[in-house]
């Protein structure tokens, strides 16, 4: 797409101090982009309205129309030209993150605990991203950062021994793990031999004892097993899953580094560096020589830097990890690696579910499976209602029920709080992923019965408000995914995808589109356009785009 917002920039920095390309936006009224002339009021000791006036009357450029109102700067562009050059452009073409790589940590599971509905926000926000920086021509690496290191591994091998039984561990996989878990915890806290237990088994496996080690194995492939069943319904990929203890021996190389920057001092007992005033000391290693969850990250950001060289490095992790990572890029800038810049805490608000108990199966866990399937049922019955002989139901169910959960959790700003509702999520009018797949179905529905094969569009018959509205939101669709990648935001694109279903729905409703002629070619070239982007844009976000509905 011609890049309208750099060329007002240029022209429009002549006459206004100050100027940043930010400034340039795409306006939904009055005109296509604008920039607002409030903030260059001090500096020129003018108000804003008289700033753009005079502006105005400056900046000129060929194709576009500058005029000023309340204080903004607003320009109009030709609509044809505009059109014609939107038809012109490739979607998904623009990759200006090409050779660059990007490291994503998400989702993180635990090893012998199940897939909760608390891993959701991490897993979709990650994989979305992970998709995004491909799409952008970015060598994206999504890391899958278990969490399999820890005394509570020794408890579970204690009560395996105790309690368990291979028969019942492989009828029963993950819910008989959790339940020992569960046990273990509750007798621990009467049988002080348990926790003795515990410490063995952990270290037996830290030692690499055969037995030991061919368990904890058997629990992690139980573990992964059922997790990748998750990930596949989610549509989430993963290139590694290199977990904790991988970087348990490493821990010597970062203290190592540490100790030549005279870095590591002793604190009562433990290993810590201290970081200032403003944050409490990270401690390295505790006084009992055991080393902590830090210095495991520590490690493991250096085996992704010297392995995957990275121009950035994200934790997909929730809010209240802040003080973590702020101390874990505040230890690496002290060791002066100029890369701990290049490392971003991409943080999110916490989840949960109305109307669902979390007490679901046992304890006071609620299975992220048991929502997608609640949410697979309400889509069947929804589907079963609206359309009795669609072909295929119980997949496009699946992609329906799942796709709500995933972009009631993409479509809203990561950092705010969610409370998912599946009513909400399924509303096949509302701001859902039910109404963006469906949009897209009735797109592909259009087009079949026209029997629309692409063609030379002539331009000039979608210059009408609906139709013009339409190409505005698609036209600029690869920079909205830009956006969403530097801001690490995947809610830009769903937003903009359900604004592009709003704008089509007008136009499908107010311009007939199999109407004759060169007429409803162009409509039905924009139609294709419409479907095409929306397929992109929900592949994006997680979502499958089924072709009826």
């Amino acid at each position: 797409m011609f890049d309208y917002k750099n060329l007002i920039y240029n022209a429009a920095k002549e006459v206004l101090p100050d100027l940043e390309q930010a400034d340039v936006t795409a306006a939904e009224a009055f005109c296509d982009y604008c920039i607002p002339c409030f903030k260059f009021a001090k500096v020129l000791r003018k108000s804003p309205a008289l700033i753009a006036s005079e502006a105005a009357s400056k900046v000129k450029i060929d194709g576009m129309k500058a005029e000023a109102l309340n204080g903004y700067l607003n320009f109009t562009l030709d609509r044809g030209a505009f059109v014609e050059n939107a038809f012109k452009t490739e979607l998904g073409a623009f990759k200006p993150l090409a050779g660059k790589t990007v490291c994503l940590d998400y989702s993180s599971v635990n090893i012998a605990k199940p897939f909760h509905i608390g891993h959701l926000m991490t897993t979709v926000i990650g994989g979305s991203l992970y998709k995004i920086y491909r799409s952008l021509g970015a060598n994206a690496v999504g890391i899958n950062h278990l969490g399999d290191f820890g005394t509570q591994f020794g408890g579970l091998i204690s009560a395996y021994k105790r309690w368990g039984s291979a028969k019942r561990l492989d009828e029963r996989g993950l819910d008989e793990l959790l339940e020992l878990y569960v046990r273990y915890h509750n007798e621990s806290e009467k049988d002080e031999e348990l926790a003795k237990e515990a410490r063995e088994w952990s270290n037996k496996i830290e030692s690499g004892d055969k037995y030991a080690v061919g368990l904890f194995e058997k629990f992690k492939a139980i573990t992964l097993e059922q997790a990748k069943k998750v990930y596949s319904r989610l549509n989430i990929e993963f290139d590694s899953y290199l977990g904790e203890s991988f970087y348990v021996d490493k821990v010597r190389g970062v203290e190592d580094k540490l100790k030549a920057k005279n870095l590591l001092v002793t604190s009562e007992g433990a290993q810590v560096v201290l970081l200032g005033d403003d944050m409490p000391p990270a401690i390295i290693r505790r006084s009992d020589g055991a080393s902590l969850y830090i210095a495991r990250d520590l490690a493991a950001a250096y085996y992704r830097h010297e392995n995957y060289n990275f121009d950035k490095c994200l934790y997909v992790v929730a809010s209240h990890q802040a003080l973590h990572f702020k101390q874990l890029f505040s230890v690496l800038g002290k060791l002066g690696e100029p890369w701990a810049d290049d490392m971003v805490h991409v943080s999110y608000g916490m989840v949960s579910v109305e109307g669902m108990s979390l007490s679901t199966r046992k304890g006071n866990v609620l299975y992220l499976s048991d929502v997608l399937d609640a949410a697979v049922d309400k889509a069947a019955a929804i589907i079963a209602e609206r359309n009795p002989d669609l072909e295929n139901s119980a997949v496009v169910a699946e992609s329906v029920g799942v796709g709500a959960v995933v972009f009631d959790a993409l479509y809203d700003g990561r950092l705010k709080d969610k409370n998912f509702s599946l009513s909400d999520a399924l509303n096949f009018d509302g701001e859902t992923g039910p109404y963006v797949q469906y949009t897209h179905a009735r797109c592909r529905s259009v087009l079949a019965k026209a029997g629309y094969n692409k063609g030379e569009v002539d331009c000039g018959e979608l210059l009408d408000d609906e139709a013009y509205e339409v190409v505005k939101l698609i036209a600029d669709f690869d920079e909205v995914v830009y956006s969403a990648a530097v801001k690490y935001e995947p809610s830009i694109v769903s937003r903009r995808l359900v604004k592009i279903c709003q704008a089509f729905n007008r136009f499908y409703n107010a311009d007939r589109i199999m109407c004759g002629g060169k007429t409803e070619n162009a409509r039905l070239a924009l139609t294709l356009r419409v479907a095409e982007t929306l397929k992109y844009g929900l592949g994006l976000v997680l979502l499958d785009a089924p072709e009826r509905m």
